[in-house]
């Protein structure tokens, strides 16, 4: 059944490229930011553990990766028996515990291992950090540069000595807030942020879904102060603070 179904998504694309004006149309360069579109809404499926949309949107970028790949074979590039080729022939590389007879014992060995096996495979980079997209969140990237590093071995000898770091960072930050020097203050927050980040990877914490749940959290909580609002025929802004506190501390107690 599934070579069946892939089979069928190709047949399709086919027929769309040749029939359909927008599907002609389109290049690798108009797709991209629907792309990006489609990961993200894969993303807040997971986030709301709706399995049903977490179907939909990835057959939405199952979608566009045959549609790339049929762009490609046009041009002569590449069609997608080479796509799923090059990611069989990686994975199979890259997993030497597996399909061969290399010993791994942890997790944590197998990170190891999958970063220097990149390092060494034939036409990519040699520069461990050249692989994060620079395209990638702040936060998101903060904590794949890091990854990256302990991978080769460059992370803390323990995890609990991150905290004097995040200290010192938060102590200088607070410094130069105080001088009121700008530009100085922003470099020190990232630091705070990027010893943050480092904290919270060390402890096995996501800090990109962790801040994600505080968004939603607050979004929440401050919908409750407009529901309050509106329920007395106001708006948010003619509310005293003293009333956003109050119904602030109402929407904590609510489920």
């Amino acid at each position: 059944m599934r070579k069946e179904a892939f089979g069928r998504l190709l047949e399709i694309m086919d027929r769309l490229r040749l029939e359909c004006p927008w599907d002609k149309k389109q290049t690798i360069d108009s797709l991209r930011s629907l792309t990006i579109e489609e990961v993200y809404e894969l993303s807040d499926a997971i986030e709301d553990k709706n399995m049903d949309e977490v179907k939909k949107e990835l057959g939405d970028i199952m979608m566009h990766i045959v549609f790339y790949s049929k762009i490609a074979s046009e041009k002569n590039s590449f069609d997608i028996s080479d796509v799923i080729n090059s990611v069989c022939d990686k994975l199979v590389y890259r997993h030497p515990h597996v399909f061969s007879d290399t010993e791994i014992n942890s997790v944590a060995d197998v990170e190891k291992n999958w970063e220097k096996l990149k390092l060494k495979e034939k036409g990519r980079h040699k520069r461990v950090l050249e692989g994060v997209p620079k395209t990638l969140p702040s936060l998101i990237k903060a904590q794949r540069i890091q990854d990256k590093a302990r991978g080769v071995g460059f992370d803390w000898q323990e995890k609990e000595m991150v905290w004097d770091k995040v200290d010192e960072e938060f102590g200088e930050f607070k410094e130069e807030m105080k001088n009121g020097n700008i530009a100085k203050s922003e470099e020190e927050l990232g630091d705070v942020l990027f010893s943050i980040v480092n904290a919270a990877r060390l402890y096995g914490l996501n800090p990109d879904d962790a801040l994600e749940k505080t968004n939603k959290k607050f979004i929440k909580r401050f919908s409750y102060i407009e529901d309050k609002a509106l329920e007395n025929s106001r708006t948010v802004n003619e509310l005293s603070l003293e009333e956003m506190d109050k119904y602030w501390e109402e929407s904590k107690k609510k489920k």
